[in-house]
């Protein structure tokens, strides 16, 4: 196996580049079988990576990822082949690039559409320096669905050393949505240019002799009859980019020629290559959605080796359905994730009342707060970490205008091995700078219910926050009554008081259940904002301790602090929340490293 991009540039016969390519990909489903991670993404990119890193020199030229899910032969080709056993497991090789991994990762990834905006950045210098070399972004067609992509497009022209490889394979997460999908699919789908290039080129394979010879005759007609078929790249070029394309994205032979040709170009140019997500292995091109992110898996059956539990987005979806048959101003929106999110079978019955926007987050926020203004009860379901797009939406078009939306946000805390960019830990800090909502977070599944009722009968906007994963350990003295309480004390020590929220309300729960007598326990449901009357009763506590899976600047456990201040607390209070980027790990780790499990409250208890 090649461990440096050095390495591809002796590698002249395209039959071995190909074997190349089939053993990174038998490579790939073996440690993402182990280790779970992002498959069909992964395997429909290798023969483009190879193809690029055999034509672009990493000394001079620059790569940049969006998204970075599918980056995996880049690992394995940049000298990480040894260590790819270690990826997404504590301390070992991120799923996506990582800047503080490798020199050949320019940038952490894991957000999408923000590849050609770094591009350019990169341009720009290379451009005012006189350093040579070109910038390649290489984005995913999901991504294109995502204005930040189309800010940068705008923006390209000057930028004569920018390659743009537009990996095209008709999805993100979930099928592809929208105008550009459509633009895409037309493109792809022009027959007359793909069946006269594939009967040509056919034809000059059976030719013994002068075949190699004419091939490369009717490389040089082919971009006048491409030209002809899409008039000259519409959209793209019209934006100052040249266009090439549609290119079969696993014909190494074929990129290989092209990327020679806009290795050499004085504009900045778009290569389209289409790709079979999932190449390879065939449960994974056959249900690609599945093995977008997977954990777990059997090699020859394709499926899921872990235990299946019921996880609160299961819920989620469930009880949104419910809730959705008896009032039919409900409306789901999703951002490409309407498997992730548990919008699926939403989508199935109510599909006049859902909406899959693409990865605009952004515009999810905005278009809900039109539905709300207009009469519809908006509900968007979202991981915590793609929320962050949204914080001028959320002020601007939903806060300020007193709107109603209810913002079901999933994956809040953390979510384990998908590591710095995707753990839900600033949710809770940017509620807290947003007038007019309310944020619950329930630890349990029955309480979750009630909150999700909450939020649809509420007249303010609300967000309901959620973990990965099923329900913890659910203690046999909880009371859940017919309302859900904003907060409720347990216990009889007047001594020590332990606060906290959603998941970790759990591990506090366990460690009272074996120690009854060490501390008193604040579970608070409703977090934003906090009842008046939970501060004034923790006051007549001398110490109290917050266990908090969030971010700490803006916290819970900041607020709640001022207030006992305010009230004149004259006790002890700690924090115990989260003080920068998580990395990856399990969820179990990534608890226990941040003293918020079971073993790590108990320790702190005992210390104090």
């Amino acid at each position: 196996m090649n461990k440096l991009p050095d390495d591809l540039k002796s590698i002249n016969s395209i039959h071995e580049l190909s074997f190349l390519a089939r053993k990174i990909r038998k490579r790939i489903v073996s440690v993402v079988s182990h280790n779970g991670g992002h498959l069909s993404s992964n395997l429909g990119s290798v023969d483009a990576i190879i193809s690029i890193l055999k034509v672009f020199d990493t000394k001079k030229n620059s790569i940049i990822f969006d998204v970075g899910h599918q980056c995996y032969a880049y690992k394995i080709l940049t000298g990480r082949n040894d260590n790819f056993d270690t990826l997404r497991k504590y301390k070992g090789l991120s799923g996506f690039t990582n800047r503080d991994e490798s020199l050949y990762d320019i940038f952490k990834s894991g957000h999408s559409g923000n590849s050609i905006s770094l591009a350019l950045g990169i341009c720009k210098f290379k451009k005012d320096f006189n350093i040579p070399g070109k910038v390649i972004a290489f984005i995913g067609d999901g991504s294109m669905t995502c204005g930040l992509a189309y800010e940068g497009l705008n923006n390209s022209s000057f930028a004569n050393n920018l390659v743009i490889v537009l990996n095209d394979n008709s999805m993100s997460i979930s099928r592809n949505v929208g105008a550009i999908s459509k633009y895409l699919s037309k493109i792809r789908t022009n027959l007359a240019y793909l069946k006269t290039k594939k009967k040509i080129k056919n034809f000059l394979d059976e030719l013994p002799i002068f075949g190699e010879n004419l091939k490369n005759i009717f490389s040089k007609f082919n971009f006048k009859l491409r030209s002809l078929a899409f008039k000259d790249g519409g959209l793209f070029e019209s934006l100052g980019l040249r266009y090439y394309g549609p290119i079969d994205g696993h014909d190494i032979y074929e990129m290989i020629r092209i990327f020679n040709i806009v290795k050499d170009s004085d504009c900045p140019v778009l290569v389209h290559i289409v790709t079979k997500k999932g190449k390879g292995y065939k449960p994974a091109e056959t249900h690609p959605d599945k093995f977008h992110g997977i954990s777990r898996f059997n090699i020859k059956t394709g499926l899921n080796i872990d235990e299946k539990k019921e996880t609160f987005t299961d819920v989620f979806g469930k009880s949104l359905c419910e809730l959705a048959s008896g009032n039919k101003k409900i409306y789901a929106i999703t951002a490409a994730m309407d498997r992730g999110t548990g919008l699926s079978e939403f989508a199935k019955k109510f599909p006049k009342r859902f909406s899959d926007v693409g990865i605009a987050e952004s515009h999810a926020v905005a278009f809900a707060a039109g539905l709300s203004a207009a009469g519809y009860i908006p509900v968007f379901a979202v991981y915590s970490t793609f929320l962050q797009r949204c914080f001028d939406q959320l002020i601007h078009d939903v806060s300020m205008q007193n709107l109603k939306v209810v913002f079901a946000v999933d994956r809040a805390g953390f979510v384990g091995e998908d590591g710095e960019s995707h753990q839900g830990i600033f949710d809770v800090s940017m509620f807290n700078s947003v007038p007019n909502l309310e944020c619950y977070s329930p630890s349990f599944f029955d309480e979750f219910k009630k909150c999700l009722k909450i939020a649809i009968e509420s007249d303010n906007s609300v967000a309901v926050r959620y973990p990965k994963g099923s329900e913890l350990f659910k203690p046999s003295w909880l009371s859940l009554n017919d309302k859900l309480e904003n907060y409720r004390f347990y216990g009889n020590n007047k001594d020590i008081l332990i606060v906290t929220y959603g998941r970790i309300f759990s591990f506090a729960a366990k460690i009272f259940d074996d120690f009854p007598e060490k501390f008193s326990i604040l579970k608070i449901n409703r977090i934003i904002p906090l009842d008046d009357n939970c501060i004034k009763q923790a006051c007549s506590y001398k110490k109290i301790l917050f266990f908090e899976e969030s971010y700490f600047r803006g916290s819970v456990s900041e607020i709640f602090g001022l207030n006992l201040l305010k009230n004149e607390f004259s006790g002890k209070f700690s924090t115990h929340a989260i003080n920068d980027f998580v990395k990856h790990a399990s969820v179990s780790e990534q608890l226990h490293e941040s003293y918020l499990d079971y073993e790590g409250m108990l320790h702190i208890l005992e210390v104090i």
